[in-house]
């Protein structure tokens, strides 16, 4: 964010200035702004607010001083003026629709001129406001959560959260372990942007979930248009943004203390973060502790499905200079989750009797927090290193380096006391080098160019025993973009291309008699296009047309996977002779907004696939010396996905609000005139919430219901899984929250019930409902001080 301190911002901190006392307090709060407090009191505090990727003014934000408790509105230029202040410390807080709030702290001491860039949300799903949804400075459409959610939800992943946005499915193996599907894509279509680096880990598998601690972030995006090709990675579908927030210019320490405790799994949650500017650098750490037992399906526990995780992230920020800004992030992300033991057969009859049981095998009767094999641990390293050199007003650019390093273990029964000996482990290392240059035309303009590096090694621990089901690899990739944006009265435009090159080395085990050393090199070359446009067509109503060509390269494992899979409970083959996949993609979004009081947003889109890659479950059970498991296998075919999302909001009184989400996805395999396998049921949620008017101690308390039906996924042959596909289901939900303003903080409490009428149900998309229910009833019970 460009931040310019024009004149006044000076080195120290001191207190001097204002007079102390409760009296003093009433009479400011009292007058304030419409009078002066005398000679000592006549200082100002005058700048403005601009959009941050086009440098657009934006008209009629906020500006709220706390120490005052009062504020004033900017104009429609987006200037504002604070007047009849006295010298001393200051909050600001700045807000507009669907930005981030904004908060800079100013040691005042004479008159002040700042400029303030705010960055922008695009749909705040879970506040009071729902109006003004899409990006300032894009076209594609997207969906924001914001931190309040974060912390009241700490308890779930990444995905859980990711579910609530319109959609948005999650693709999940049994309890602990799901990840984000988008459109009906997932896995390395979908990326994952962590603190603006490409989650790089085991992310081919089904039952990886992205090794990210949300709470980390300042607010959770999706980015659901084919322009998505501005990111790093394979954005064939969409991406996933985790955004922490820049560290604000305060010398106080500040920071949140936030515990969930759960009834399902007797699961604790413990977040804590602090954060504070200094001479020497602005600083923030971060922790997350979280201990789940084995969760319960509404009849029974699912023995072996507990869960642990510690993570750990630090955030500094330097302003060298007024042109130049330095930051570094470090994160560790360390979990093991067990995997339902009865997901895990012996022989080949067992096997075809426990798929569709009423209750899986090996179900105790008792709650253990213990893990047992079959289980996984992953530990997760992110390390980035950015400079930015602010040239001048219009030009910028952005250095970035970062570092990854994966290490995952999968443990499985294994005869002989082996158990604690892994049955898969691999360690992968990621190096990402980026240069991103900005620059800002006049007539509101805008070009964007980056050059990406990025090397990938990944290799099989030799302490297994076992012939690996992913070989090891090398990939280099080489990638460049460029993106122009041009704002022409009330219709903005945007080209985009990108070129990409992955050379990828593997080295492979025969599968065949006797056992060879297999090398396999691929080059291949990429190019990515994409246009949209973003219409103001009328003050209420806002048209974002999205047009994409993308081209992915098929991964290591749908290449090359060959055994068992123990985290999904089958066998994985690869197909070698695969090509690139070749999309193209066209979003189609309306917001119409009526009198502030009802919102609604429609989405619709159209994907082409050609050479389309997908696991196929095969009609085929395999017996190893493992046990007996379903197999799977890697298939390419033309396919075509046809979606709608829509949400409606409305605000009868300003305590009221009645939300509405529908979700239709329908996938197809054009080649072979049959639907796609693994694709979203269609569903729809609906919601009913209340906020009660403020009081002196009790501040944003709400209650609110919530139902989601997942209709059956009825557009799948019976022959294209190896058992019925599950009925529909109705889930119901609630929420309760308020909070405390204490002298210096606030205390957040708050309730959250689902599947409060103890629905026994499968989903889909979730792997293990061949073995088990899904889960039953669950409170969730939270706690927070933020200070």
């Amino acid at each position: 964010m460009i931040q310019r301190w024009i004149s006044g911002m000076l080195p120290s901190f001191t207190k001097e200035g204002c007079p102390k006392g409760t009296g003093w307090f009433l009479f400011s709060v009292f007058l304030f702004p419409f009078s002066g407090f005398g000679q000592n009191c006549s200082l100002s505090i005058s700048g403005s607010l601009a959009d941050e990727g086009t440098g657009i003014p934006m008209a009629y934000g906020t500006v709220y001083v706390e120490e005052l408790q009062s504020g004033v509105a900017a104009d429609s230029s987006g200037n504002f003026r604070l007047t009849n202040l006295c010298k001393g410390s200051y909050h600001l807080r700045f807000n507009h629709i669907g930005c981030e709030t904004h908060t800079v702290f100013i040691d005042l001491k004479k008159d002040t001129t700042i400029a303030i860039s705010m960055h922008h949300h695009n749909e705040l799903v879970d506040e009071v406001v729902v109006h003004d949804h899409h990006s300032q400075q894009e076209t594609a459409a997207s969906t924001t959560i914001n931190q309040e959610t974060i912390t009241e939800e700490a308890n779930k992943d990444l995905s859980e959260m990711l579910q609530q946005m319109t959609g948005v499915s999650s693709l999940r193996t049994g309890a602990g372990v799901s990840k984000p599907v988008v459109h009906g894509l997932t896995g390395n279509r979908v990326a994952v942007l962590n603190n603006g680096v490409a989650q790089s880990g085991q992310q081919w598998g089904n039952d990886h979930a992205p090794e990210i601690d949300p709470y980390v972030a300042e607010h959770i995006s999706v980015v659901k248009g084919a322009s998505a090709l501005a990111y790093p990675g394979n954005s064939l579908g969409s991406v996933v943004l985790i955004e922490p927030s820049e560290i604000a210019n305060d010398p106080h320490l500040h920071g949140n203390v936030n515990y969930v405790f759960q009834t399902n799994g007797l699961g604790h949650t413990l977040n804590a973060r602090l954060e504070k500017y200094a001479k020497w650098a602005a600083w923030r750490v971060s922790a997350t502790a979280k201990v789940f037992g084995d969760r319960s399906a509404p009849d029974y526990y699912l023995t072996n499905t507990g869960k642990r995780e510690y993570d750990v992230a630090a955030q500094l920020e330097k302003h060298i200079s007024s042109k130049w800004e330095m930051k570094f992030y470090y994160s560790l992300f360390n979990t093991e989750i067990g995997i339902l033991r009865g997901s895990h057969i012996g022989n080949l009859t067992d096997l075809q009797e426990a798929i569709g049981r009423d209750v899986p095998f090996f179900t105790k009767d008792t709650f253990s927090y213990k893990i047992n094999a079959p289980h996984q641990t992953v530990q997760h390293h992110l390390a980035k290193l950015q400079s930015r050199h602010i040239f001048n007003e219009h030009q910028t650019l952005r250095l970035t380096y970062a570092a990854q390093v994966n290490n995952r273990k999968e443990f499985d029964i294994r005869r002989g006391d082996r158990s604690n000996t892994p049955a898969l482990s691999l360690l992968l290392w990621d190096q990402f080098l980026e240069s991103v240059y900005d620059h800002f035309f006049e007539h509101d303009r805008k070009l964007k160019t980056g050059i990406q590096l990025r090397i990938t090694d990944n290799t099989n621990n030799p302490e297994t025993g076992i012939l690996p089901l992913i070989p090891d690899y090398r990939a280099y990739r080489a990638g460049a973009f460029a993106i122009f944006q041009e704002q022409k009265g009330h219709v903005l435009y945007e080209l985009g291309a990108r070129y990409d090159l992955t050379d990828l080395q593997v080295v492979a085990i025969s599968s065949s008699l006797p056992r060879e050393i297999e090398r396999h090199y691929h080059v291949f070359n990429n190019y990515s296009l994409s246009a949209g446009m973003r219409w103001q067509v009328l003050p209420q109503l806002k048209l974002n047309l999205d047009m994409g060509h993308v081209l992915r390269s098929p991964q290591v494992n749908e290449l090359y996977s060959n055994g068992l899979h123990q985290g999904v409970s089958g066998i994985e083959l690869g197909n070698p002779n695969l090509k690139s996949e070749r999309s193209s993609k066209v979003v189609l979004t309306a917001d119409w907004n009526v009198r502030k009081k009802l919102f609604v947003q429609v989405l619709g889109y159209y994907q082409y696939v050609q050479d389309f890659i997908y696991l196929q479950p095969e009609s085929e059970f395999r017996l190893t010396i493992r046990g007996a498991f379903p197999l799977y296998s890697y298939h390419q075919t033309d396919a075509t996905l046809i979606g709608t999302d829509v949400l409606a909001s409305y605000e009868p009184i300003e305590s009221i609000r009645l939300m509405v989400k529908y979700s239709f996805l329908q996938g197809d395999d054009v080649r072979n005139h049959k639907p796609l396998v693994y694709m979203p049921s269609n569903n729809l949620f609906g919601s009913f919430a209340y906020t009660f008017k403020d009081g002196k101690k009790m501040k944003n308390s709400s209650v609110s219901i919530n139902g989601r039906y997942v209709f059956k996924q009825n557009h799948l042959n019976a022959d294209q899984d190896i058992m019925p596909v599950p009925n529909g289901y109705f889930l119901l939900g609630a929420n309760l929250g308020t909070s405390f303003k204490l002298k210096k903080a606030t205390l957040r409490c708050s309730l959250r019930g689902e599947n409060l009428l103890n629905t026994r149900y499968r989903d889909y998309l979730n792997r293990q409902r061949y073995f088990s229910d899904d889960l039953g009833w669950n409170v969730s019970a939270q706690i927070g001080v933020t200070f």
